[in-house]
């Protein structure tokens, strides 16, 4: 929906930690913690969201537009942790199409994906991606809202790699359980960088609580359901706007 806060500007604290194997046979524990910078604007916003990445793993997995994907296969057994920056996003919406009684709201999003994250460690590919979607919501009335998101990413291929270009959709349903808490549930699908693997494809559960109309805690839960996804994951957040 429209933003309707109390501020132009909102930045956001975020833990994310993921484990699973991605079809490789070997465990990949990935610690996501992002800092989101979103200004606000009449008809849309835009983000600028620094992380920090740490991963446990063979180097076969890694962290691409922010999330879990495997790009290569090795003969390594032997799991090595790696930390440090990962790739900064730059991320940008606009609503071109206010919701109404019977039309959904619609926005037109953007992101590029810097390569700042150390390739050599496993923390990223080295390489620059960008990608474009849409996003479609709609509320049902006081409790209920829907909505669902597709996009695609022309993705950069690493030195001894040929990754595809990534198609995804989400599409979810949220109730609101109290008129500051919202509680969603969403699957998500993404393509396969990697031909010939299973696409990432989870169940990611939500939860949002307005404490105050400047301050807003989220936690999620991630069930993976397919090789290519996570087994199982968690969030947590907060955000500050102002």
């Amino acid at each position: 929906m429209a933003y309707a806060g109390s501020g132009t500007w909102q930045i956001g604290l975020d833990f994310n930690y993921t484990s699973g194997d991605y079809g490789t046979g070997n465990d990949t524990d990935i610690t996501y913690v992002p800092v989101t910078i979103r200004r606000y604007f009449p008809k849309g916003d835009l983000s600028l969201i620094i992380p920090y990445i740490s991963i446990k793993s063979t180097k076969e997995v890694t962290i691409v537009g922010g999330n879990p994907n495997k790009i290569r296969q090795t003969s390594r057994t032997t799991r090595k942790t790696e930390d440090g920056l990962g790739d900064i996003l730059v991320q940008g919406r606009y609503y071109v199409l206010e919701e109404t009684d019977t039309l959904p709201l619609v926005g037109i999003t953007g992101n590029i994906k810097l390569p700042t994250a150390d390739e050599h460690k496993g923390l990223g590919t080295g390489e620059l991606d960008a990608g474009f979607g849409f996003e479609f919501s709609k509320n049902f009335s006081d409790s209920w809202q829907a909505y669902f998101d597709i996009g695609y990413t022309f993705v950069g291929d690493p030195p001894g790699t040929d990754l595809r270009n990534q198609w995804y959709f989400d599409i979810g349903a949220g109730y609101y359980l109290a008129p500051e808490l919202l509680v969603s549930a969403c699957y998500e699908e993404s393509r396969a960088l990697v031909a010939g693997e299973d696409n990432p494809r989870d169940l990611f559960l939500a939860l949002n609580y307005d404490f105050s109309s400047e301050i807003e805690f989220t936690a999620g839960l991630l069930l993976g359901l397919s090789d290519g996804a996570s087994d199982y994951g968690f969030t947590g957040g907060i955000r500050f706007r102002f």
